[in-house]
């Protein structure tokens, strides 16, 4: 949510909108701006005269507006906190209740929804008063693409030092659970010293993926053409398939290789341009220049045929008895012999 620093900012400072209405797909930035509501904007002595938090499952927006439109007692603002406000079945006339209070709100109340998980009807006439009132907040899912760069984001906020794969490794292996991320970096925040860096060890360690078998350690494995280290990996990632989806495997070995593809269309272009194009860190493009000199244009493509062979069969279409463990093995042998086998394009 692009907003939320400037929301965390702005409670800081002490100046604050009527109405706060969050929405969408992504509840971390929410949950991190409603905590710093309940916790930052009144002193302890004040929270227990002004500050009230009801849920969805137990309320409606009559009983929340009813609270807004109070006064404070003994105070200048009192704070109005519904969380989980998609559990409520929001009829016309409470959509149109909110769009009269939107209309003219309270000054000495801040009202903040929690919407989670969904984005609100933007058709409705309150979510364009709110609107207007740049006083609707849209937190949407964050994209694959983008979680490395705010892993790597949150770490320097921590005030962390890591190696620059740290933040790909752990999106790749934690996903997008943007609160599941934050409390590992938090966890090892408190873990790591000061001179400490973040590193596989450190993940190994703590999080539990392995720094030597690892699909990341595999592609590097193949990229170098390095048979032995990557039917080692593969063999190993093949017995701890929990730890390793099958699915993910795949992904991540088809998106090195369609690079890989637009890598050779780039030679000779400046290091950062590539890097930029391919959405990486620039640290990796080593790692693509020793794949290109082991694999050529031709043989990159035919790769990524071998990926939708594997994954074909994974999902039952022409393997009989192969389990992940097996077609991990087979597809490891193929993109090492891809310029020996023929290969269906």
């Amino acid at each position: 949510m692009k907003e939320l620093d400037l929301i965390l900012k702005n409670i800081k400072n002490k100046e604050f909108l009527p109405i706060y209405f969050f929405h969408g797909e992504e509840p971390f930035f929410m949950d991190v701006a409603v905590k710093s509501f309940e916790n930052d904007v009144l002193t302890e002595d004040e929270k227990a005269f002004n500050q009230t938090v009801v849920y969805g499952k137990d309320t409606t927006y009559f009983e929340v507006l009813s609270l807004a439109r109070q006064f404070p007692m003994m105070g200048d603002k009192q704070v109005i906190i519904l969380k989980e406000a998609q559990e409520i079945k929001m009829t016309d006339k409470e959509a149109e209740a909110l769009k009269i209070y939107a209309e003219n709100p309270v000054e000495s109340t801040i009202l903040v929804i929690a919407h989670k998980y969904k984005k609100a009807d933007s058709r409705k006439a309150f979510a364009k008063i709110l609107s207007k009132g740049k006083m609707l907040f849209l937190s949407d899912k964050m994209r694959d693409y983008e979680v490395p760069k705010w892993i790597d984001g949150e770490i320097k906020n921590l005030g962390l030092k890591s190696k620059p794969n740290i933040p790909t490794l752990l999106s790749e292996y934690l996903g997008t659970d943007l609160s599941r991320i934050s409390n590992e970096l938090n966890k090892l925040k408190m873990i790591l010293k000061d001179s400490e860096i973040l590193d596989e060890k450190v993940i190994e360690a703590n999080i539990g993926i392995s720094k030597d078998f690892n699909v990341f350690e595999l592609i590097k494995a193949l990229g170098k053409k390095d048979e032995a280290a990557a039917f080692r990996i593969a063999y190993y990632i093949g017995k701890t398939p929990k730890q390793n989806p099958f699915v993910m495997m795949i992904g991540n070995l088809y998106n090195f290789f369609s690079n890989l593809v637009i890598f050779h269309t780039m030679v000779g272009q400046n290091p950062q341009v590539v890097a930029s194009t391919l959405g990486i860190n620039p640290y990796f493009i080593k790692d693509y220049t020793e794949a290109a000199r082991n694999f050529n244009l031709k043989h990159a493509t035919r790769i990524i045929s071998i990926l939708r062979e594997i994954d074909l069969k994974n999902k039952g279409l022409g393997a009989i008895n192969m389990d992940e463990g097996e077609l991990l093995k087979e597809l490891t042998y193929k993109i090492l012999n891809v310029d020996k086998i023929k290969v269906k394009l």
